[in-house]
């Protein structure tokens, strides 16, 4: 499926407030609320939208720090680790990729001491870099359509 115009935008606003409702949606980009219910059901039964959710401050919630940690592992290691991450309860993303580096996790914790006890339990199966977070400066970002990103951002420039 070819996702168009409308549908990125029942996309963009889906991404901004999950719960909007498809009146509310519809109002804004000239559909109906069960135009706007099918297509978000088409989109869902394609994959297209693969769940709804909520952003938790780690913070409020008792975890002072977030940290990225970068694991290179050890030979015969990644294995055994790709089936014990899913375990680690600090772990709240966590990606595997290409370069010096297997692993790069999200992770959040208590404080210092708690980091220190998650790196301990990490350090058997490889090397480790450990990033604080001090802030956000972008999160969660909606996913846009670059085609009609770059319509609006030529029409902007031109306005002035």
């Amino acid at each position: 499926m070819k996702i168009d115009a409308l549908n990125w935008q029942i996309l963009g606003h889906l991404q901004q407030n999950a719960r909007e409702s498809f009146a509310n949606i519809g109002r804004k980009i000239g559909l109906t609320p069960p135009a706007v219910a099918e297509r978000v059901k088409k989109m869902e039964d394609l994959g297209i939208i693969e769940s709804y959710g909520i952003n938790v401050s780690h913070a409020k919630a008792g975890h002072q720090l977030k940290a990225i940690i970068m694991l290179r592992a050890f030979m015969g290691k990644l294995k055994p680790f790709l089936d014990k991450v899913k375990s680690f309860q600090e772990v709240i993303n966590c990606y595997r990729i290409t370069g010096n580096e297997n692993i790069i996790m999200e992770v959040v914790l208590r404080d210092q001491s708690h980091l220190e006890k998650f790196i301990d339990e990490l350090i058997v199966y490889g090397e480790c870099r450990t990033h604080i977070v001090l802030s956000n400066v972008v999160a969660n970002a909606p996913i846009k359509d670059s085609v009609i990103s770059a319509k609006s951002s030529t029409k902007t420039k031109k306005a002035y």
